[in-house]
């Protein structure tokens, strides 16, 4: 019995891992995606951490990738930017690859 308890902490333990991966990497590629953004738009650099942070806190609101969407493209056509819900999605592909590596290599 003691073995089938122990596999069960160690998967237990793994999915945890497993998820707590998961959030840093979304949070990282948020973070990202309101940088680009915040490029884009031409923000300060305070403005520019502030924007980026609001993006994050965004994804909390709902927990999908369409607020977040919504929220940078309408932020960034609204600063008089031409850019279309495709080129937000790739930047946040882009942002998600971009996040992924760097976090697992910070492991």
């Amino acid at each position: 019995m003691t073995d089938f308890n122990d596999r069960e902490r160690a998967e237990e333990a793994k999915f945890a891992r497993d998820e707590e991966m998961h959030f840093r990497i979304h949070a990282r590629r948020n973070r990202l995606l309101g940088e680009w953004a915040a490029q884009t738009m031409g923000l300060s650099s305070a403005e520019a951490e502030a924007y980026a942070k609001s993006v994050v806190q965004t994804d909390f609101e709902d927990g999908s990738d369409e607020d977040v969407i919504r929220k940078v493209l309408g932020d960034l056509v609204s600063a008089g930017h031409d850019v279309s819900e495709s080129d937000v999605r790739l930047a946040l592909e882009s942002k998600a690859v971009e996040a992924r590596r760097a976090i697992m290599g910070e492991g």
